[in-house]
């Protein structure tokens, strides 16, 4: 299957549960070697479960499109309880994560290769880029702001706290009504701030490209049914 799939190349969905394990890895180390306030203990299990959502559509889906599925099921029971989400009597599949993250990166012989996949089509790789370091930026950026903010004076407390706090941050709106008052949480907004700037701008630009394309195709289009 994975030697199909490196044949064929790899589609960005693929790419998107490829990221999506290597930050389950990292939220699996975080939560058992550092000591973490109860809040984001409670940030990581909620986007774990929703990124058991993207990990059981793509069980089904390649369950779906398996031609055997009993040849399938044979190495899939392992994607599939990995993607449950972490209830209490179901954490045991967070550790089985790992198996899937190794086999997931089977599918990439190299770095060189992914970039190569990202950039075959210059303007899907840009609005891929920009979307998962989007929504890679958000996750961690949430995780870190609710670890330093710890002054008493703080008004970002809760895991949706940072989250809204994050993605307002981000996205260079700045409503305000949360904010950070350590040295530390304002070194992670201003990383944050610069990052949104350069990634919507990216996006931005993006856009432009797409029209552009679209419009240079109907030209080319009106232009041979002219000759």
């Amino acid at each position: 299957m994975n030697e199909e799939k490196s044949q064929k190349g790899l589609t960005f969905f693929d790419i998107v549960i490829v990221i999506l394990s290597m930050y389950v890895l990292v939220a699996l180390l975080i939560d058992s070697y550092f000591r973490l306030s109860p809040e984001v203990s409670k940030l990581l299990y909620l986007i774990d479960n929703i990124i058991c959502v993207f990990f059981l559509f793509d069980f089904f889906y390649r369950f779906i499109k398996a031609p055997s599925k009993k040849e399938f099921i044979k190495w899939g029971w392992i994607d599939l309880i990995s993607s449950l989400p972490s209830f209490e009597f179901l954490r045991y599949g967070r550790l089985i994560r790992l198996f899937r993250l190794l086999r997931v990166m089977r599918a990439f012989r190299s770095v060189k290769y992914l970039t190569k996949h990202l950039f075959k089509n210059r303007t899907q790789g840009t609005f891929a880029t920009v979307s998962l370091i989007a929504v890679l930026m958000i996750i961690f950026g949430s995780i870190s702001i609710l670890q330093v903010e710890v002054d008493v004076n703080s008004n970002i407390k809760t895991a949706e706290d940072a989250i809204w706090w994050a993605f307002v941050t981000i996205t260079t709106v700045g409503y305000g009504d949360k904010y950070p008052v350590t040295t530390e949480g304002r070194v992670i907004a201003a990383f944050l701030m610069v990052t949104g700037v350069g990634l919507f701008g990216t996006f931005t630009g993006f856009v432009a490209a797409w029209f552009m394309g679209d419009k240079t195709k109907e030209n080319e289009v009106l232009n041979e049914n002219n000759n």
